[in-house]
């Protein structure tokens, strides 16, 4: 609707004995209680009611649940990751003056260590389920469980020839889920093979840096499939699950070798971590984005002008006069100003 025809419509007639705006509105305000009742309480109450019902619908799109867990989870990985940079850039500072031959002491060191351990203890009750136990943050999936199938490997399943293996979890399965490998398959066709053919029951495969088949499944039903995988002419089959890279308790910083290595899975750890948190702050960026009040289809912004023009142009007073009340110091330049704000 242009803006002159806008500003027209909400104009309401003029009234006898009244040349200004505010004469208008109070000679309107007269006209309307004059003519018509007012509304109850009770009417008011139940329109007030019917509005929000109305409303309900986009604001529960916007504030949905979904949303609201990819909030919380975000904010708790980061606030957890803020943690364990911390303590990494601590132990990074003890061990780089350990190797260059002064200050922090062997005790000092340990403890360092093991203060990080039991933080990482607390990963999956305090750092949310979008972090894994590699410190890798996803906001579009749960933490995954890293895993290898004794048995199935690449050396293995490129020596044999042309062979057809039936997978199943549990009592999902059966020859559905079968994977057929060729000789001369290349190790990444190998990977996808299965990939594709696990995805179903919640399994995906692929290769680790050293090439190796590993697979992966949300940490939360992990204990689940790690004794419900069977394999055609195998039968159940072992799964070993991986452990996490980073265990300081593992370490022995008794030596410069030890302290070298020490000092690099640190470094790696904090490589890591910070792509984690670059990951969950932009995660939590859009989704707190996404909390915002959806903006009204162009169509449903027709039919709101639509409406509004018909309420504006009857010669319904309680109509007019609800207009006008609402309408009282908003100026052409002010409605002008706002909508240039689209």
């Amino acid at each position: 609707m242009p803006m002159d025809a806008l500003t027209r419509t909400i104009t309401p007639p003029a009234v006898p004995g009244s040349s200004t705006p505010g004469g208008v509105m109070r000679a309107g305000a007269m006209a309307a209680r004059a003519v018509a009742p007012q509304p109850s309480a009770a009417e008011l109450a139940a329109a007030s009611t019917a509005a929000a019902t109305a409303r309900a619908p986009r604001r529960s799109a916007a504030h949905g649940p979904d949303l609201q867990t990819g909030v919380a989870q975000a904010q708790q990985a980061l606030d957890y990751l803020a943690r364990i940079a911390a303590q990494l850039e601590a132990l990074k500072a003890d061990l780089s003056t350990r190797l260059a031959g002064r200050g922090a002491a062997s005790r000092q060191l340990e403890a360092r260590a093991r203060q990080l351990g039991d933080t990482l203890d607390t990963r999956r009750s305090e750092g949310g389920a979008g972090l894994d136990a590699e410190l890798g943050f996803d906001g579009d999936r749960v933490a995954q469980q890293r895993f290898r199938i004794e048995g199935l490997d690449i050396a293995s399943l490129q020596a044999a020839g042309r062979q057809t293996l039936g997978f199943s979890v549990g009592s999902i399965g059966g020859p559905q889920l079968a994977a057929t490998f060729e000789p001369g398959m290349t190790e990444e066709e190998i990977a996808r093979r299965l990939d594709r053919t696990l995805a179903p029951v919640g399994i995906r495969a692929g290769l680790d840096t050293e090439r190796t088949l590993v697979f992966t499944t949300p940490e939360a039903t992990f204990d689940g499939v790690k004794d419900a995988i069977a394999v055609t002419g195998r039968g159940r089959v072992d799964t070993t699950a991986l452990p996490a890279s980073l265990a300081p308790r593992e370490w022995q910083l008794g030596n410069p070798d030890a302290l070298r290595q020490g000092l690099r899975e640190v470094v790696q750890a904090l490589a890591r971590v910070r792509r984690s948190q670059d990951a969950a702050a932009l995660a939590l960026s859009q989704a707190t984005a996404r909390t915002a009040q959806p903006e009204l289809p162009q169509a449903e912004l027709a039919l709101l002008a639509a409406d509004f023009s018909d309420t504006a142009t009857s010669h319904d007073y309680q109509s007019l006069l609800a207009i006008t009340s609402a309408l009282v110091g908003v100026s052409r330049e002010r409605v002008q100003a706002l909508l240039g704000l689209r």
